[in-house]
C-alpha cells in the first residue's frame, strides 16, 4: 500500500458515503517509523502526521515541522500529566484527553499561554479495562465537565476493541457526538477506515499502511 493508494480508497468511501473528501483528515501515524519513511512521505506533500509519544515526537520532529511548513502534529497516545506542557507546545491537536485531571492541565496552561492545540475526548467505547478513555455513560458529562473549563472541544476518539464489529462503536461515537453538538470524529485506522468515513469520520489514522511495517522501538 502507499500514500497515493490509500487516497484513492478515502476518495472512494467518500463518494459512496455522499460525503467530500476534504472532510476528511488522514493522519499518517509516523511512530517508530524510520525517519527517511516519514521525510519520503512529507516530501510527497502530506502534512498531517500522528505520534503516540510526546518523548519521541520531540526527538525528531521539531526540525521537519520548521523544513515542512503547514504540517499539523497529531497526539494519538496517552498523556501523562508532567508531560502536557511538552505536548502542548509541540502538537496541532491532542486525541487522547481521557480524564478531568488532564483536561485541567491543559485549561490551566491555556490561560496561562493563551494557546490551545485542537482537543478531542477519548471515549472507551469497549468499556475495555486496558484501555484509556472515559466510559460512554460518563461522556456527556465529561463534555459538559471541559466544556466549563473553557476548553473548545474539536471531537471525540475511539479506538474499538480488536475482536468486535468496528463500525458498531464509529456508530456509538458519532451518536454520542451528535447529541452534545461535537463535530469532530477521530475514528478509523487502516483496516477498518471506509467504515468510519461511512460513518461521519473527520479524522482517520493510519500508519503501518502508508509506511509499512512498524520498526520496533
Amino acid at each position: 500500500m502507499s500514500l497515493p493508494q490509500i487516497t484513492a480508497r478515502i476518495d472512494a468511501a467518500c463518494a459512496k458515503a455522499d460525503r467530500s473528501p476534504a472532510e476528511v483528515t488522514l493522519i499518517a501515524v509516523s511512530k517508530v517509523q524510520p525517519p527517511e519513511r516519514v521525510e519520503a512521505v512529507l516530501a510527497a506533500g502530506h502534512r498531517s502526521f500522528g505520534e503516540n509519544r510526546v518523548q519521541e515526537a520531540q526527538g525528531k520532529w521539531p526540525a521537519w515541522l520548521d523544513a515542512f511548513r503547514g504540517t499539523e502534529l497529531h497526539l494519538l497516545g496517552p498523556l501523562q500529566s508532567n508531560k502536557v506542557r511538552a505536548a502542548m507546545d509541540l502538537f496541532h491537536a491532542i486525541h487522547s484527553i481521557d480524564r478531568p485531571k488532564i483536561a485541567r492541565r491543559i485549561a490551566d496552561i491555556a490561560q496561562e499561554t493563551g494557546d490551545c492545540p485542537a482537543l478531542f475526548l477519548q471515549v472507551n467505547t469497549g468499556e475495555e479495562d486496558q484501555k484509556a478513555g472515559i466510559p460512554p455513560r460518563e461522556a456527556d458529562a465529561f463534555i459538559r465537565d471541559v466544556r466549563a473549563m473553557d476548553l473548545p472541544i474539536a471531537g471525540l476518539m475511539c479506538i474499538p476493541p480488536a475482536d468486535e464489529t468496528p463500525s458498531l462503536h464509529f456508530a456509538l461515537l458519532a451518536k454520542i457526538a451528535a447529541r452534545n453538538g461535537v463535530a469532530g470524529l477521530s475514528m478509523g485506522m487502516s483496516a477498518d477506515f471506509e467504515q468510519a468515513i461511512a460513518l461521519g469520520a473527520t479524522h482517520i489514522r493510519v500508519g503501518s499502511a502508508i509506511f509499512g511495517d512498524r520498526v520496533a522501538a
